[in-house]
């Protein structure tokens, strides 16, 4: 009994090692400073900071609380996480020997060819069953391995569908806030041309206008009130899409501060390039995933190695249930090993194809990451670009204003006809138009650097919804 006894103790102490490459994170290029930064990094970011310290307009945040309590998107990424807590739980039981139990009852002859009046014989059978893989070569760890990495990918996917849910909420909302704004600008021209209208259709009728003049300006008129429902098609469309963001049925959505009014920081502190690895959610998902591609070639190696697993069963036979565990009990222990001899190359070819999935996760892994970076430096860059356009559009307007208000003062001197006064409404009209584009461009560059830098990152997911979430309401994260 001493050889099997020292082989057993040999074999578990085995069992702590484990087959194929432990995970190390891949190698990736990181700049100490992107485009548009400052010229020393600073560990500060736009980042560290809550959703509703970054959009402050109340209307936005209680939109964007309700999306992140109740919307479609949130509780599918909960779900798949439960799924993914659930498999990686079934992969963990295989650390621990499987108990199945069995019962049995048969009722016989001893001969088909018995005396009819030959007494039908009763057995009952209860066993119970012991199977253990010994982890040898470490392919149960190496499971455990990739189950809780894509578990971990799941969670960080979560948080991910967290931050873009907020961040198209707001892109949204200042959308809607950009056209209610055109539409008021669309009305209020509208409003300016049917007064001239009217003013050459009096003119016309008593002989102090020319035909010209008034077909301009009903050709403006038009042109502008044509736009109106346009605006009005467009608000309802944003406003239903915001209606699904948050999980409800088509109906108004709640206006805060005009588009005009909203919140810009001067400047947005990036932080330094290293962290986006550690901010990003979808860095770190990436990051899980490429773990458990590491963990599956250790799985595919030690499927190379021979399996031994142990089994026993104990039960009773017997033609009573009384006499079950009496003298008819049964017992039996063993060992068995199942190992690779001829699989024409199968396995190594599973293995080269685990190794082959490995790399294309590294280098998508490597990807993300430039690409995150690539992201950053184009919303920095394009955020401050924008406050320089958007400075000049203001020029632009105020100089059109002043334009309409001295060709007004010319027509009436005598010294111009109308077509000029139409000409400077027309070019105010668009200059309002552009100014209100680039507004929102701008606040939209916001939200996307915001996200790009994996906004909220140190919130905890109770706090996520919001500090005005009702109690008891916050985003479902199954806990490990």
């Amino acid at each position: 009994m001493r050889n099997p006894a020292r082989l057993l103790l040999a074999a578990l102490a085995l069992a702590g090692c484990a087959v194929g490459p432990n995970y190390r994170r891949p190698d990736v290029a990181v700049p100490d400073q992107l485009p548009g930064q400052a010229a020393q990094a600073q560990a500060a970011s736009l980042a560290d900071q809550a959703w509703w310290d970054v959009f402050r307009d109340d209307a936005l945040r209680s939109l964007i609380a309700e999306a992140l309590r109740r919307g479609y998107d949130v509780r599918i990424a909960a779900a798949r996480v439960e799924e993914e807590r659930a498999l990686a739980g079934i992969a963990h039981a295989g650390y621990y020997p499987q108990l199945q139990a069995s019962a049995e009852w048969t009722r016989s002859r001893s001969s088909p060819f018995a005396a009819i009046s030959a007494v039908p014989v009763s057995l009952y059978n209860v066993n119970l069953g012991l199977s253990w893989e010994l982890d040898l070569w470490g392919r149960v760890r190496r499971l455990n391995e990739a189950a809780l990495a894509q578990y971990l990918a799941t969670e960080d996917a979560r948080r991910g569908v967290l931050l873009s849910l907020a961040a198209e909420v707001a892109t949204g909302y200042f959308n809607l806030r950009k056209l209610d704004l055109q539409l008021e600008i669309a009305k209020r021209s509208a409003g300016a041309f049917k007064e001239t209208d009217d003013l050459f259709s009096r003119r016309l009728a008593g002989g102090a206008a020319s035909a010209l003049e008034t077909a301009s300006a009903e050709a403006t008129l038009a042109a502008t009130t044509a736009n109106i429902p346009n605006l009005e098609r467009a608000i309802a469309a944003q406003e239903n899409q915001l209606d699904l963001l948050l999980g409800r049925n088509p109906g108004p959505i709640p206006r805060g501060a005009p588009l005009d009014d909203q919140f810009m920081p001067p400047e947005i502190p990036a932080g330094l390039p290293s962290q986006l690895l550690e901010r990003r959610p979808d860095l770190r998902q990436a990051e899980h995933t490429l773990v458990e591609a590491n963990a599956e070639v250790g799985v595919a190696t030690a499927n190379m190695f021979p399996t031994i697993s142990l089994t026993g069963a104990m039960g009773g036979v017997a033609p009573q249930v009384s006499e079950l565990f009496g003298d008819g009990k049964t017992w039996s222990i063993g060992a068995g090993l199942l190992t690779p001899i001829v699989q024409a190359g199968r396995l190594k070819h599973l293995r080269h194809a685990a190794a082959a999935q490995w790399e294309q996760a590294k280098a998508g892994y490597q990807q993300s990451v430039t690409s995150a970076f690539a992201e950053v430096a184009t919303a920095l860059v394009a955020y401050q670009k924008l406050d320089e356009v958007e400075r000049d559009q203001a020029r632009a307007v105020a100089a059109y204003r002043e334009a309409v208000r001295l060709s007004n003062l010319r027509y009436v001197a005598g010294l111009s006809d109308y077509l000029e006064v139409l000409q400077a409404q027309q070019q105010q009209l668009a200059a309002e138009n552009s100014l209100a584009e680039s507004r929102f461009e701008r606040l939209a560059t916001l939200v996307e650097l915001y996200k790009a830098l994996g906004g909220g990152w140190k919130l905890s997911d109770d706090e996520w919804p919001g500090p005005t979430a009702p109690a008891g309401e916050s985003t479902a994260k199954p806990s490990p």
